[in-house]
C-alpha cells in the first residue's frame, strides 16, 4: 500500500492512500483534530468530499477499523456447516446490464455459480426470489457461494462503465 504524506500549511497534514485500480482516499488531518475524506477517481482528479469526523469520532471509527471491536478471521479458520460456502451481500450498480433482466434471463447461478438467495431493495427484502424477478440497479443481491463464485457474480453485476 502507497501513502502519500504531505504538510499543508496553516491546516495540518493531508494523506493519499492507493485504493483499487487509479482510485484514492485522502484524509486531511487538521490541527484542531478534525478529519476530512475525500474520494480521487485518479490521482490527477478533483476530489469530491464524501465526510468529516470529529477528532473524538474519528478515533472511535479507527479503533473499530483496526479491529478493536470485531476482529475478522481467515475464513479458512471458520468452520460453518456451509462448507467452503459463505454469504455475501453483492451490489446491482447502474449499467452493469442486468437492470431489467429476470432471475432466470440472468441466469446467475450458471455463470458464476453463485445462488442469489434473497434481494434486498431499498427497505425492502425479497427472500428465495421467483425467476421471474427482475433485477432494479441499486438492488443489493445476497448470494451464497464460494469466494471464486462470489466473487465471479461481483464480475457479473459491477458496471460496464468502470
Amino acid at each position: 500500500m502507497t501513502v502519500y504524506e504531505t504538510d499543508v500549511p496553516g491546516v495540518g497534514k493531508k494523506f493519499e492512500v492507493d485504493l483499487d485500480g487509479d482510485e484514492r482516499l485522502v484524509l486531511v488531518m487538521h490541527h484542531d483534530g478534525k478529519r476530512e475524506f475525500f474520494h480521487k477517481t485518479s490521482p490527477d482528479a478533483d476530489a469530491e468530499r464524501l465526510f468529516t469526523l470529529s477528532g473524538q469520532r474519528a478515533r472511535e471509527v479507527g479503533a473499530i477499523i483496526q479491529g478493536a471491536y470485531f476482529q475478522p478471521v481467515e475464513l479458512s479458520d471458520v468452520e460453518v456447516p456451509l462448507g467452503d460456502a459463505i454469504i455475501e451481500w453483492v451490489d446491482v450498480e447502474v449499467g452493469c446490464g442486468l437492470e431489467g433482466q429476470t432471475l432466470a434471463d440472468a441466469n446467475l447461478r450458471k455463470r458464476s455459480g453463485a445462488s442469489v438467495i434473497a434481494i434486498q431493495r431499498e427497505s425492502e427484502t425479497i427472500p428465495n426470489p421467483d425467476p421471474d424477478e427482475t433485477f432494479h440497479a441499486g438492488d443489493i443481491l445476497v448470494a451464497l457461494g464460494t469466494r471464486e463464485e462470489l466473487d465471479a457474480l461481483e464480475r457479473l453485476v459491477e458496471s460496464d462503465e468502470d
